[in-house]
Order: structure tokens, then C-alpha cells, then sequence
């Protein structure tokens, strides 16, 4: 009876553990004024040693980082999202590919245009994927909202 007790209690501390795996990216997020109307949303990525996050262009494989932005009447969004950080490319075998990824941090950089004089929110949700040498993580979602003015 003692043995199946230790059991059960080491299986469920070692479940609860791997339950409790934190995601290893925290997001800030700020707006920065380029001109009268025209801003850059930087979204800017730290990620903990030894784990790191693909780029929106990593290729077959890894699930890329995505951004999806909420319509906003008064927001137009102005080409494409861009990335700022030291780009590694290297042959991974798990994915029998070349992938592209940023360890330790990385600025995701979305330039709007604002349409009218208004304080307004831009929303967006970005989805990425982490990995380090051993494992990867579930693709993550996070919503995130910045005021605009």
C-alpha cells in the first residue's frame, strides 16, 4: 500500500510540474509616433535562454509567428509586419528543414495609419511557437491592445 501511494503522489507531482510549464516569451508592447498620423506598433519579444521563437517566414515545419490585427475603422495598417533582431537560420532534423528563429529577444514592428484625430485601440493576436534543443512548446495565442492617440 505504501509503495502505490508514493507512486500515485510522485505521478501526480511530476504531472502537476509538467502542467505548470511556463511560457518562456513575455511580450511589451508600445507605439511609437513617426509623423502626424502615422505610427509604428512595436511589439517586442524576450525570450528566456534556452528556448527560442520562429520567424513569420521560418519555412516548412515550426509554425511560424502570425499576427491577425482587429478591424479598425480608423486604423489602416500599412504593409506587412517586421522583424527586428538577430535572424538565425539553421538545418533543424526534427523538421528535415531550414528554419528561422530570434533567441533572446526580437521587435515585431507593424507601421498604421491613423485615419482621424481619435484616441483608439488597435487590437491583435499574435500566435507563435517556441522551441529549444529537447522540445517545443504548443503554439501559443495572446491578444494584446494599444491605445493610439
Amino acid at each position: 500500500m505504501k509503495q502505490f501511494l508514493f507512486l500515485l503522489i510522485s505521478a501526480t507531482l511530476s504531472f502537476s510540474g509538467y502542467t505548470q510549464l511556463k511560457d518562456p516569451v513575455s511580450f511589451t508592447y508600445a507605439t511609437k509616433k513617426k509623423s502626424e498620423g502615422n505610427y509604428d506598433i512595436v511589439l517586442t519579444a524576450s525570450i528566456q535562454k534556452p528556448w527560442h521563437i520562429y520567424s513569420q517566414n521560418t519555412g516548412k515545419g515550426p509554425i511560424p509567428t502570425q499576427f491577425t490585427f482587429k478591424p479598425n475603422p480608423l486604423i489602416t495598417i500599412e504593409g506587412k509586419v517586421k522583424e527586428v533582431g538577430k535572424l538565425e537560420k539553421v538545418y533543424d532534423p526534427n523538421f528535415k528543414s531550414e528554419v528561422l528563429f530570434y533567441s533572446n529577444s526580437v521587435q515585431f514592428v507593424q507601421p498604421i495609419k491613423l485615419k482621424a484625430k481619435a484616441k483608439t485601440a488597435i487590437v491583435a493576436t499574435i500566435t507563435y511557437m517556441v522551441c529549444n534543443d529537447e522540445q517545443c512548446l504548443p503554439p501559443t495565442k495572446k491578444t494584446f491592445s494599444i491605445t493610439v492617440q
